[in-house]
C-alpha cells in the first residue's frame, strides 16, 4: 500500500488499425437472409435466441437463418475458457465443418459476439468476422424479418 498520488502514466503510441473485411454490415445481413452466402452464429441465450421475452430485447427473436452458440458455453466450471479441442467440438456440433471464413458472429450489441469469435480463434478456426451492430440493429427497422423459436 502506498499513501498519495500514483505517478502518472507516460502516454504510449498505440494506434489501431482496423482491417478491412472483419466486419459484416447490416445491408450484407439483409442480403444473406434473402439468400444465404454464410453462416450468422448468434451468442445471446437460448432464450433470448427462441424470442422468449427478456426485458434487454424490446423485440424478441433471431436473425432468420441464424444459429445459436450462447457465449457462455465457452467457459469451464472455474470460468475460464475451455481447451482448444473442447471448444472445436462444441462449434463442431453447431455448424459442422464449416470453415470460419464463412461465419458471422452476432449478439444483442455486438460484444459477447467478440467472445465467440475468440473461442473460435482458441479452437483453431480462424477468419469469422463480426456484425457488430447485431441484434440491436437488426431490430431497429421494424420491416426486417424475425424469426422465434
Amino acid at each position: 500500500m502506498e499513501s498519495g498520488l500514483a505517478p502518472a502514466t507516460p502516454a504510449g503510441d498505440f494506434r489501431a488499425t482496423p482491417r478491412d473485411g472483419w466486419t459484416v454490415s447490416v445491408a450484407a445481413i439483409e442480403a444473406n437472409v434473402a439468400r444465404p452466402t454464410f453462416t450468422v452464429l448468434d451468442a445471446r441465450s437460448a432464450s433470448r435466441f427462441a424470442g422468449e421475452p427478456n426485458p434487454m430485447d424490446p423485440v424478441a427473436g433471431h436473425i432468420p437463418g441464424a444459429r445459436n452458440r450462447f457465449y457462455g458455453d465457452n467457459l469451464d466450471a472455474s470460468g475460464r475458457f475451455k481447451t482448444a479441442e473442447l471448444l472445436a467440438a462444441d462449434f463442431a456440433a453447431i455448424v459442422g465443418d464449416l470453415p470460419a471464413t464463412e461465419l458471422v458472429l452476432q449478439c444483442g450489441s455486438g460484444v459477447t459476439a467478440c467472445h465467440n469469435l475468440l473461442a473460435l480463434e482458441v479452437a483453431g478456426r480462424a477468419g469469422a468476422r463480426l456484425y457488430p451492430g447485431s441484434w440491436s440493429e437488426w431490430i431497429s427497422d421494424p420491416t426486417r424479418p424475425i424469426e422465434r423459436g
